[in-house]
């Protein structure tokens, strides 16, 4: 008898751990999909900057891609009276220093002052070029996280609406869960873009200054090369 009782209390156990419910997990795509249209908002502000930083990224690799020889075949062409063939040089290499040269051999025989103001021109409109999009990289990251504060209110005053609505004055804390939830999520949302979009910003910006860096030495460097005895 007591066999008996010890073999139906074990049943009455694994039946009830076959029946406890099991745990949806949670993921970033689950979430998703509770956040609305707000998450695709945010969605469209991902892509666009992750399709401005892959950009920006190939320009400042090809800003930085320079034969080591480039300085040392232009001043041989310049001592050598070969302005021309500089010239052409400079267009081969097609980079922003190579643009900068290119700007001041066409200076050359006017007051070195004249020289190098006219490189600096052309200077700062490469590095606009360069500086191209970081504007809207800034103002996702800033953005994204206003945005997703921005459905977390929207989706708390539909909650709090929907519990206004509710007749019986019975509030199911289910119903209650499940609207903070879903406002919850955008905000989530907002903060994952802005803070990528904050490093890659972060990023982009060290790199255009180390170019930058790259463009004064050249600078210094012609304008050495034209002070040196032929």
């Amino acid at each position: 008898m007591l066999f008996q009782i010890d073999t139906l209390t074990a049943v009455a156990d694994s039946v009830a751990v076959v029946e406890e419910p099991v745990q949806e997990s949670i993921n970033l795509w689950t979430m998703a999909q509770y956040g609305g249209w707000i998450m695709i908002l945010l969605a469209i502000l991902l892509a666009w900057g992750v399709y401005i930083f892959i950009e920006r990224l190939v320009v400042l690799h090809s800003a930085t891609r320079e034969d080591k020889s480039f300085m040392d075949r232009i001043r041989d062409y310049i001592h050598e009276g070969k302005i021309d063939s500089a010239i052409n040089l400079c267009h081969q290499t097609d980079t922003p220093s190579s643009r900068m040269i290119e700007k001041g051999i066409s200076r050359i025989g006017r007051p070195m002052q004249d020289v190098q103001v006219a490189i600096e021109n052309v200077g700062n409109l490469e590095v606009s070029k360069l500086e191209k999009g970081l504007v809207i990289m800034a103002t996702i990251a800033g953005g994204a996280p206003m945005l997703g504060f921005l459905g977390t209110v929207i989706g708390m005053v539909q909650t709090f609406f929907n519990m206004a609505q509710n007749a019986s004055g019975v509030i199911e804390m289910s119903t209650l869960s499940q609207g903070m939830y879903q406002a919850m999520v955008t905000t989530i949302g907002g903060l994952i873009v802005g803070i990528l979009a904050m490093f890659a910003y972060n990023f982009l910006v060290a790199r255009i200054d180390q170019v930058v860096r790259g463009l004064e030495g050249r600078t210094m460097e012609f304008m050495d090369l034209l002070n040196e005895p032929a």
